[in-house]
């Protein structure tokens, strides 16, 4: 019997529950989070992503050819992205030249760790973590400024339907997976789930 995407959502609600309503998001749409806190947020996720820009190349190299387009798509925002950041840097005044936390550290170990896996696990593993952005910022409501274009960035309807790109090329790798890839498949969804909840937490541990 073959695993879905959808099935890991309805095996594992707590979890990813838990990966994507966090008081972190709450808070922004609040208005309430303290801007060192945000700017903690910022600064680690630029940091992630950059691991994140590897990983999904990484992907890419072992990915079946009638999934370029949607993988290169994913690559080509990720430029736009990372420019992004350090705009909204300057804006805020802080520092991108600073260390990884422990947390954003054991994620993007993580996501060096997967290179390893089938392609059905990382596929899966990359369709979890950006459900968990496109999900978490859209969850709250909508975001007063300045953290609407935040909360824009990820639930905007065109990354939504990225992602649901992802779902599908997940699906059809782990249609054809052995169980024991998809025991590995299930595996990641949950350690993905587990990291992001710890990585909007980690805004609480305010960088210096």
């Amino acid at each position: 019997m073959s695993l879905t995407c959808q099935q890991l959502l309805q095996k594992h609600p707590q979890a990813w529950q838990e990966a994507t309503i966090h008081p972190f998001l709450q808070e922004c749409q609040q208005g309430t989070i303290q801007p060192q806190q945000f700017n903690t947020w910022l600064v680690q996720d630029y940091l992630f992503v950059i691991d994140f820009t590897r990983f999904l190349a990484r992907i890419l190299a072992i990915a079946p050819p009638h999934d370029f387009d949607i993988l290169l798509a994913g690559l080509s925002a990720l430029k736009d992205e990372l420019n992004w950041f350090q705009a909204k840097a300057a804006e805020r005044q802080v520092q991108l030249n600073t260390d990884k936390q422990p947390t954003c550290i054991e994620y993007c170990d993580y996501m060096q760790s997967l290179s390893a896996m089938p392609y059905a696990v990382q596929a899966t593993a990359l369709w979890a973590i950006e459900l968990a952005y496109n999900q978490g910022w859209q969850l709250p409501g909508a975001m007063p400024p300045p953290y609407t274009e935040f909360a824009d960035r990820w639930g905007n309807p065109d990354f939504t339907t990225y992602v649901g790109y992802l779902e599908q090329q997940a699906n059809a790798a782990l249609s054809a997976a052995s169980e024991e890839v998809q025991q590995q498949a299930t595996a990641a969804f949950s350690n993905v789930a587990k990291l992001e909840q710890d990585f909007w937490q980690m805004a609480y541990k305010v960088d210096s």
